[in-house]
């Protein structure tokens, strides 16, 4: 079986600073849980779920998800019980399901009532959904990343709609006293064959909740799924389309404050003193407070807080990184490349089979750093008292932003309520709680509610970058034309190092993933890593080292092709199994894109594919370049395997979104340094694609029984790739480093 370097491994070490998670039931927080009986059943975690009477007024089920850690997991589950969301039943029949997943986009307000209604039998029309607020214990595990909420959700989310159909199902048979098999659940009722009786779930909630928690539920065949695999409307839409949504730029609150933060444009540098005498004459200007990363200024409006910060005079210590350059860490990586790396997969003898290949190649690959650069930047609202605080963060990680607050007001985190508005765009930067931490910190140092605004600016010069990395590739041919040696030597950042640095990650660098789980049989193969680590901070990033490694992977295979006279779509089939899912979906995307049918001169077609994160996706990329190496990405055609999937829209939607992401980064995207300062400041020089130069983009779902798998962060990895090996089918033009528009073009 082969070793997944997924992102499980990072998070699950993460999720182990967080504080122990201990039944909710000591401490719950909320008014609902707290004027709540609570009966515990006797069942285990195992089977997840318990029922809370709400005073006569409902049915409410706390059931569990299992955090992101456990989704590979062989341990045994503990013998504590961690409800981490909840199922509400009223008497009106209003279905209300508390999510304790971010929402930034990606649909999760939408799939995860869609698998409760789909074994409730619910009617759709009075699903209500609810956003979880922080909090340490009883939601277990909050973090959103990974592609992970449908993943983690799927049988427990189902299992909980399963068994309050059964408890209704129950209550109705007790109140006509006929037996379980004449009655049945349909659209938010329950229906006695028989007779033609019905009552609806309004109507049986206070019986229910009378009822023991049935044990081991049936769930319902997927061929008789009316919801899952439906197109549904996303619960959220009108909201955002009419304004009404808050997101958390959007937050006010009495007497509130805005601040913004003067940063050292040098990465690592101090605050050595500052005058505040100008900022202080500003119109609005209420306050100057040093911070843990610099100064705020504090203001009744966001123009007159900028305003002040333009005009602070601040003395910085610039530290060690005054000349760091990227061209500096280039050289850096060059040279740490030389050196032998820890093997992440080692099978056969690559060293020996190269030797006797009859034709070698090799190659270098490089890759930059990138911003996440979400539409709406980082901001917090926090209101820190003395003896409690309350704080509104767009947060991808609500419990650690909670925890962050907590140890900043100096205040138990049972005492800090931290809300969760929408998130304008995360792609990983929100998994870090830094602007929350300021927020924090500003409004304990004015003793007010504050408003804390980051610019465009400061999200583009002070991110958490993907981390840059320099790929050695080498292959063995044999005299029979077979790819019979395989090497990638990888030499990048690790994040886990920066993040964690008294963790050991010798047994799990997390740089190589994507690259230690290629899927091509080939009976040599090494993959290894050394560590490169720089002083730019870095975080995960939308698919995160699946966005580089299956660059260097699939486009090396496409050089390959090419110097054995292969068709690269045929070498791909020739080096996968008839069974493998990746292959199935290369020729999903070859079949529907015409792979083989002639094109223009100067057009090409290239092809990727790419596991991760539970999913296969493959594109192809029809590709165009001007006698002037000007490059038009025309057509990207994506099939898509990730096994039962719950809406194709959110698919659909997320796939796109994911060639966008990728193939504006692939097209533009670097983050360069030069006297330890980020270069790019804006949209203006750290350019994504505009409307008019998105390609048309085709979606494919390959049908499939197996487990779900993530769709938010699969779509990125195989674009960069496919437009790579097309550029080069069109002109004979290989990219090798990344952005295109670096490359000599």
């Amino acid at each position: 079986m082969k070793k997944r370097h997924a992102i499980q491994i990072p998070l699950s070490q993460v999720s182990a600073k967080l504080p122990s998670l201990n039944s909710w039931i000591q401490g719950a927080q909320t008014s609902e849980v707290q004027t709540s009986t609570v009966r515990c059943s006797g069942i285990s975690r195992r089977d997840f779920i318990r029922v809370v009477s709400m005073s006569g007024s409902g049915l409410l089920l706390a059931f569990h998800i299992p955090a992101i850690a456990s989704i590979n997991s062989s341990e045994a589950p503990s013998e504590s019980f961690e409800p981490n969301a909840f199922l509400r039943i009223d008497k009106d029949g209003r279905v209300t399901i508390t999510v304790a997943r971010s929402e930034m986009g990606q649909g999760v307000l939408t799939s995860i009532p869609m698998l409760i209604a789909e074994e409730l039998e619910a009617d759709w029309s009075k699903i209500r959904v609810e956003q979880a607020m922080a909090h340490p214990q009883k939601y277990g595990s909050m973090i959103t990343g990974g592609s992970s909420s449908v993943r983690l959700g799927w049988e427990p989310l189902r299992k909980a709609g399963a068994t309050a159909r059964e408890m209704l199902i129950a209550a109705a048979t007790q109140i006509w006293g006929v037996d379980r098999s004449t009655c049945r659940a349909d659209n938010g009722a329950i229906i006695h064959a028989v007779t033609g009786k019905r009552l609806s779930y309004g109507e049986l909630v206070e019986t229910a909740s009378r009822l023991p928690v049935p044990e081991n539920v049936p769930l319902k065949d997927s061929k008789d799924f009316r919801i899952i695999g439906k197109r549904m409307p996303r619960l959220d839409s009108v909201d955002k389309i009419s304004g009404k949504a808050t997101y958390g730029i959007d937050v006010k609150v009495s007497g509130m404050l805005i601040a913004t933060v003067a940063r050292s444009q040098v990465i690592g540098a101090k605050v050595r003193s500052f005058d505040a005498a100008k900022a202080k004459t500003v119109r609005g200007v209420r306050d100057v407070v040093q911070i843990q990363s610099g100064v705020a200024v504090v203001a009744d409006s966001t123009w007159a807080a900028i305003q002040g910060r333009n005009v602070l005079v601040i003395d910085w210590d610039e530290g060690p990184n005054k000349n760091l350059s990227s061209s500096e860490i280039r050289k850096m990586f060059e040279e740490k490349s030389k050196e032998e790396g820890v093997a992440a997969r080692k099978e056969g003898d690559f060293a020996s089979a190269f030797t006797s290949a009859l034709k070698k190649l090799e190659a270098v690959y490089e890759l930059p750093f990138l911003a996440h650069t979400p539409l709406e930047p980082m901001n917090c609202v926090a209101d820190i008292r003395s003896d409690r605080a309350e704080v509104w963060a767009p947060s991808q990680t609500p419990q650690w932003a909670q925890e962050t607050v907590s140890r900043v007001a100096g205040l138990p985190v049972e005492k800090i309520m931290l809300h969760v508005p929408l998130l304008g765009g995360g792609f990983g930067r929100r998994l870090m709680y830094d602007y929350a931490s300021e927020a924090a910190q500003v409004s304990k140092a004015v003793g007010a509610p504050v408003k804390l605004v980051w610019t465009r600016e400061d999200d583009m010069t002070h991110d958490f970058y993907r981390p840059a990395s320099y790929h050695n590739v080498a292959a063995g041919i044999d005299a029979e034309g077979r790819l019979t040696a395989w090497k990638h030597h990888i030499t990048a950042p690790s994040i886990m190092a920066q993040l964690f640095p008294e963790q050991p990650l010798e047994g799990a660098p997390d740089a190589v993933d994507g690259a230690a789980q290629i899927e091509y049989q080939i009976p040599n193969i090494l993959v290894d890593y050394v560590m490169a680590n720089t002083p730019v901070p870095v975080m995960w990033w939308r698919s995160v080292y699946n966005s580089q490694n299956p660059f260097v992977n699939e486009s090396f295979i496409d050089e390959i092709a090419h110097a054995t006279n292969a068709d690269p779509f045929d070498l791909r089939r020739k080096l996968l199994p008839e069974t493998s899912r990746l292959r199935g979906v290369l020729e999903l995307a070859a079949q529907k894109a015409g792979w083989g049918r002639p094109l223009p001169a100067r057009w090409g077609h290239g092809i990727a594919g790419h596991f991760s994160f539970g999913s296969y996706v493959a594109q192809v990329a029809e590709v165009s370049v001007s006698a002037n190496w000007k490059v038009k990405v025309h057509r990207i055609v994506c099939a898509v395997d990730c096994g039962h999937f719950v809406n194709p829209d959110t698919i659909e939607a997320q796939m796109e979104g994911g060639i966008i992401f990728g193939l504006s980064a692939a097209m533009r995207g670097e983050i360069t340094i030069e006297k330890g300062t980020v270069v790019q400041k804006n949209f203006n020089d750290y350019n994504p694609l505009r409307i008019d130069e998105i390609p048309s983009i085709e979606v494919h779902i390959q049908k499939s029984s197996e487990a779900p798998g993530g769709i938010g962060e699969p779509g990125v990895p195989p674009v960069a790739p496919a437009v790579c090996n097309a550029i080069f089918a069109a002109t004979g033009k290989r990219i090798r480093k990344l952005p295109i528009m670096s490359s000599n073009l």
